[in-house]
This record gives structure tokens, sequence and C-alpha cells, in this order.
């Protein structure tokens, strides 16, 4: 088997892996200054829930037609739409900031309008990446993504703790305007992108052979229909979901930051970069090292292992052992990820890839986003906030792992998954 870093070898993947090694944190910047000018202008953990109800909406009603577009336009030139659409959202926020006509209900509607856009892109890019490498390298570039990813992950949030905490000691930058750096700085990070697409060579249209395309709603019936008659896909997809779900608290971070540990902007910023310094370490080993032949189990116990480090995170009043389980979850998810990405890509058709991907979407974005309402929800039940926001974080861990149990005994098709050979015995 060919190491997963080879797969840069390969020209069109490595300029497109390095343009959005850069817009993803940038993009990750974007994602943390949002939820601060949210928690800046409002204060209130049900509206920081808020701002993942409107970016999962968008998500629910335009991802599947994003799909069912993948697989039937050239997935550069739906890219190149995307992309240039993000990239005047993001011009718009920094624009309102920086005139200081910021208000919740704007960076809502813009928020989902990024959403909207993000659902056609996400398609389209993930079909693409079996097109632009040979299927010996699938795994290792689906890994390298992954680790990609994760080190925007880190570098974003981080970055975005930096320029707010010195931004807003400039009197030029004083209120919710210091924000406006860090959109800014996110719509210049689309450009590489762009560019990376306009020089790519590797054909992208999808291969749809000699057959006529079929009209655009039997071809999302024909996605769905793949997707939920397809056993192993449907339960793991519905694993993440309901594990992400009960356990998607990173919106109620700014409020652990500020009144729980008391570190601030720039302490806020490295905490929301913990969950992506774990899961670096953990696609780092992915790109070097195959996973295990009893994927299934690793799987499983990787979902588990999420829910254990969320109660930690809920439960700790130190910096140190925050950041640490922070980074804990992202350990165990970026595990299980990479397992599901690949079994997902090996099992199906480049013609239906787009719509697979855009299922997966509903359940891989859908679950952390409406978590985040449901997190808000729990935790604005509650006097002081504070104690509100550890009872949804620690409850949130604890159904995360009986769900893991109660899979692992009701599904056997997950426990005996062993990579491309699919269920054991």
């Amino acid at each position: 088997m060919p190491r997963p870093y080879e797969a840069l070898r390969h020209r069109d993947f490595r300029h497109l892996w390095l343009a959005q090694l850069l817009s993803q944190t940038g993009s990750q910047m974007q994602v943390v200054a949002i939820n601060w000018h949210v928690y800046l202008l409002t204060k209130s953990p049900l509206a920081l829930g808020f701002v993942g109800l409107t970016r999962v909406l968008p998500i629910v009603a335009f991802s599947l037609w994003g799909g069912v577009l993948a697989d039937r336009a050239d997935r550069r030139r739906v890219m190149l739409a995307s992309q240039s659409s993000m990239t005047a959202v993001s011009v718009v926020l920094a624009a309102f900031a920086f005139l200081r006509r910021d208000s919740v209900a704007v960076l809502y509607v813009l928020n989902a309008v990024q959403a909207a856009a993000t659902s056609f892109d996400n398609p389209a890019r993930q079909a693409l990446v079996p097109r632009l490498v040979p299927l010996a390298n699938l795994a290792g570039a689906l890994a390298l993504n992954v680790t990609m990813f994760q080190a925007a992950t880190i570098a974003g949030p981080a970055l975005a703790g930096a320029v707010l905490a010195g931004a807003s000691a400039l009197p030029a930058f004083a209120g919710t305007s210091a924000v406006g750096l860090i959109y800014a700085l996110n719509a210049v990070s689309f450009l590489f992108v762009l560019g990376a697409l306009l020089a790519m060579r590797t054909p992208t249209a999808p291969e749809i052979g000699d057959q006529p395309q079929e009209p655009p709603l039997r071809a999302l019936r024909s996605g769905l229909r793949f997707v939920f008659t397809t056993p192993l896909m449907v339960s793991t997809m519905a694993l993440d979901f309901v594990a992400t779900f009960f356990s998607g608290a990173m919106s109620l971070l700014p409020i652990v930051a500020d009144q729980v540990l008391h570190v601030g902007p720039s302490g806020y910023g490295w905490l929301a970069a913990a969950p992506a310094t774990g899961a670096l370490l953990g696609s780092l080993y992915t790109s070097i090292r195959p996973l295990p032949r009893r994927q299934g189990v690793a799987l499983l116990w990787a979902v588990a292992a999420y829910g254990v480090a969320t109660i930690v995170y809920g439960l700790s009043r130190s910096y140190l052992l925050t950041f640490l389980a922070l980074a804990g979850t992202g350990l165990a998810d970026v595990i299980s990820t990479v397992i599901r990405q690949t079994l997902r890509q090996l099992i199906t058709p480049d013609a239906l890839r787009g719509r697979m991907t855009a299922v997966n979407m509903i359940f891989f974005m859908g679950g952390p986003q409406l978590g985040e309402l449901e997190a808000g929800l729990v935790a604005s039940w509650f006097v002081p906030v504070a104690f509100g926001v550890t009872v949804s974080i620690v409850s949130g861990g604890i159904v995360t792992i009986a769900t893991a149990a109660v899979v692992a005994a009701a599904l056997p098709i997950v426990r005996r998954y062993e990579g491309g050979r699919g269920p054991a015995g």
C-alpha cells in the first residue's frame, strides 16, 4: 500500500490541498469571530445556540441539491461559484463590522448565506478528490485532507484569538469592529482556492457515461435510495449525527472562557483550537500509518472516547485540563472521521459521490450545529449561566457514551466492519 503522503505527488491535488490549508485557516478564524461577535452583542447562551441553527437550516435546505449539481455539472465550476459567494459574504461581514452597523440579525443572515454556499461547495469538493489522485492514493488523500483541516482548525482559532486580543486594545478597533479584520482576512484566504481551481488541469466533470442524465428530482431520489439502502453507510451516519448532536457544545466556549475560566479572548482562541490540536495528532498518525483492520470496533471506541472527553470538558475548572479534554474530543473525532470518509468513498460510485456527500453533510454538519442549539437551550434553563453550561456539556457526553454502547450491541454490521472488506464473518 502506498504511503498516504504520496498523494501530494499529484499536481492538482497538491495545489488545491495547499490552497485549502490557507482558506480553511481563514474560515476557522471567521467561525471563532462570529461566535465571539454574537457573545459580545448578547451575552446569551441561547443566542450562541442560534448561530448553529442558522448554519444548519441552509445545509438541510440546499445540500441535497448541491449533491445533485455536483453529479451533473463540472465540479470545478461549482466550486468557483461557491467560493466566490463565500468571499463576498466575508467582505460584507467585514464592511458591517468596520462601519459598526452590526447586529445579531445581520450576523445570522450572513452566516446562513455562507452555509448555503457551503452546501454546494462541499459535495463538489469531496466528489472532486477521487478525480485528482489514483484509486491507490485515495485513502491517503482523504487522510491528508483531514490533516489539513485539523491544522487549519488549530491555526485559525489561535490566530483569531490573538487578533481579537491585539486589535481590541487599539482605539481604531474598539467594540466589535475588531472582528472585521478577521472577516477581511478570511475574504483574502478564499482567493488562494480560486487560483488553484483556475490553474487545474485534471478533467473535473462527473463520469456519467453514455446514459442520459436523470431529471433533477429523480436524480435526487436515486442518491437518497443509494444511501439509505446501504446499511453500513446509513448506520455510521446516524451514529455520527447522534453523538455530535448531544456532545456539540463548542458554541458555549465563549461563556466557558469568560465566566468559568476567566481567560478572555486570547484564551478563548486557544481553547477553540484545542480540539484540532488533538485531531491533528490523530490525523498525522493516520497519514503515516494505515488504520487498524477492525475499523468498526475502532469507530465505536472513538465515539465513546469522544463522550468521555466531553464530560471532562464540562466538569473542568482548570484551563490546562479543559484544553486537554477538548484536544481529546478532537483526537477521538478524527479517528471516526477518517474511517467513515474512507468507507463512504470506497463504496460509492463516482456518479453518485456528490449526492452521497450531500446526504452525509446533513448528518455530519447538521448534528454538531443542531447540537449547539440544544446545548444553548439546556444551558439557558439554569441559573447561574455557568452552572447551566456545565449541565449541558456533561449530559451530552453521557448520552454519547450510551449511544456508542447501544450501537455496539444492536448493530453488528458496524462492530464487525473491517476496512474495505466490509463486515467480518
